[in-house]
């Protein structure tokens, strides 16, 4: 049960995002944000990986050979750190495209709900092997409960949800860019720790390499807000605990787990983010959004729970206990 709870606990810590930034300053804004968040959570990963090098010696963060049958073996592992750091930097501004294009819940569902599925299809479709009946009725359950939430379906979730105005189509593409983003790293992550590479110079590596290419983005936007104690306070939260502490546990989850399983797990995120919501920032919870939580809960206890006959993922070569 260990990988399922520190995929779980990244995902508790991924959901405090959205409280944070309430707490924040209002003029900073979404890419100054995330830009700032991938540079100093990126800077943590990086230098835990290389310490971590330095005490284990040269074996550490070596790449071992390929598992046969990981359908990644012909890509260079160069080319798989450049894919993964390139997902992470477009990841956020595609998810706040969405959001600010069809608003928070109608982007989040699409973003959160999509990621799970897009990640299951594409890890198929590389290493041919289906994730399994009890992923797919967990993801369908988890994303329902997601859908509920969000207010999409029946009275509205933690305030005002989707209306009846137009969807935005490039919108929902900016969502569903954000999930196949996500998707994208967590498999290119899975195929290096499948190489031997230990979650902490796989995550180190690759939202090292993000955070190197986010400075220039950083730069480029207002960043007056960070020389508050407010605007501080949020960007060490965001890079240390919601990037940094949550990136090492998913790490080490995924190097153990499925992406596919992983994916889904994380939509504890969305959980976490309302109940804060409710707890912390006095949003109200509709029945239908209590509800929502209820059948999210479910898909997640669905997926962690051992059930008989199914075998247990067997851990990635190299990866560190």
């Amino acid at each position: 049960m260990l990988p399922y709870l520190a995929v779980l606990l990244a995902a508790v810590c991924f959901g405090t995002t959205g409280t944070a930034q309430a707490f924040g300053p209002s003029d900073a804004s979404s890419v100054s944000i995330g830009a700032a968040r991938i540079l100093i959570g990126g800077a943590v990963l990086a230098a835990v990986a290389l310490v971590l090098r330095m005490r284990a010696g040269a074996r550490s963060g070596i790449p071992a050979p390929t598992i046969p049958g990981s359908g990644a073996r012909r890509v260079p592992s160069w080319l798989l750190l450049l894919i993964g750091a390139l997902g992470v930097l477009a990841y956020q501004p595609a998810f706040f495209l969405g959001t600010s294009q069809n608003g928070v819940a109608v982007g989040t569902v699409v973003a959160l709900g999509s990621a799970p599925i897009i990640t299951g299809l594409l890890d198929w479709a590389l290493h041919r092997r289906f994730p399994g009946a009890v992923w797919l009725v967990a993801t369908l359950v988890a994303t329902a409960g997601v859908v509920l939430i969000s207010g999409l379906v029946g009275a509205g979730g933690t305030g005002a949800a989707g209306d009846s105005a137009a969807i935005s189509v490039p919108g929902l593409l900016a969502s569903l860019g954000a999930g196949a983003s996500y998707a994208v790293y967590t498999l290119a992550s899975k195929a290096l720790l499948e190489r031997g590479w230990t979650p902490e110079s796989t995550m180190g590596s690759v939202f090292g390499l993000a955070a190197v290419v986010s400075i220039p983005v950083l730069l480029s936007t207002d960043i007056r807000w960070l020389a508050t104690g407010q605007g501080l306070a949020m960007a060490l939260w965001l890079g240390l605990v919601t990037t940094a502490v949550a990136y090492l546990l998913f790490g080490w989850g995924l190097g153990r787990l499925r992406a596919s399983t992983v994916s889904t797990l994380t939509l504890a995120e969305p959980l976490t983010a309302t109940l804060l919501g409710t707890l912390v920032l006095g949003e109200v919870l509709s029945g239908v959004a209590v509800v929502g939580l209820i059948v999210l809960a479910a898909g997640l206890v669905i997926l962690a729970v051992p059930w008989r006959g199914r075998r247990s993922p067997a851990p990635a070569a190299g990866a560190s206990s």
